[in-house]
């Protein structure tokens, strides 16, 4: 695996608090909005929320407790993600970066949260190294949140999305109406947590694949 150059963690720790803008060059003057000019607006309340949660993944989800659509509705990302089943190597992944604060209280967030197959796809050795990289995967993790709450719609549209990591992601909505987030498959959508609309995804986005 290439070597990601090493990112601050008080720095990282800004940007989550005040949205990708503030630790760019831009002087856009709304901190929750996102930082690509050429996404649109995101909402950064509950609004989001206008879509019911997708795709083939949601069925795994618990129907009731934490780690339910309604319980981790109730939570801040990081605690929500903890209860959800699906999750669990990303939890263990920002628990090692020490994003776990972080994340939850950022406010208004969207995270593409790769599952555990997605960690899977990965070599033993290498995600074995990346988790021992406390700034490599600090890279990493970052490269999968964006400040903001995006919707389906917005994600429709196709339009770049900065990540916090500091380059884009770039969704896409296919004719039968999956999504995808460079190229990696949304197996459940518009998930809602106190702080985030998370995006489960099939694959781990590394940011050497997009400049």
């Amino acid at each position: 695996m290439k070597k990601y150059r090493l990112l601050a963690t008080t720095g990282l720790a800004g940007c989550l608090a005040f949205g990708a803008a503030a630790c760019s060059s831009s002087s856009s003057s709304s901190a929750s909005a996102p930082a690509s000019s050429a996404a649109p607006a995101a909402s950064s309340s509950s609004s989001a929320a206008t879509t019911t949660d997708f795709g083939p993944g949601c069925a795994s989800v618990p129907s009731s407790g934490a780690g339910s659509f309604t319980g981790m509705a109730t939570a801040p990302v990081a605690t929500a993600a903890s209860a959800n089943p699906l999750l669990s190597t990303l939890v263990t992944a920002v628990t090692k970066a020490g994003l776990v604060d972080t994340l939850n209280s950022a406010s208004a967030i969207t995270v593409f949260a790769p599952d555990n197959a997605a960690f899977a796809k990965i070599s033993p050795a290498t995600l074995t190294g990346l988790l021992a990289n406390k700034a490599e995967l600090t890279k990493v993790l970052t490269y999968h949140v964006a400040s903001g709450r995006y919707t389906p719609a917005q994600l429709a549209t196709g339009d770049p999305i900065k990540t916090l990591e500091g380059t884009t992601v770039t969704p896409a909505k296919a004719a039968d109406g999956s999504y995808t987030v460079n190229g990696a498959s949304v197996v459940c959508g518009n998930v809602q947590t106190a702080n985030a609309t998370v995006y489960i995804i099939g694959t781990v986005m590394m940011p050497s694949a997009k400049s």
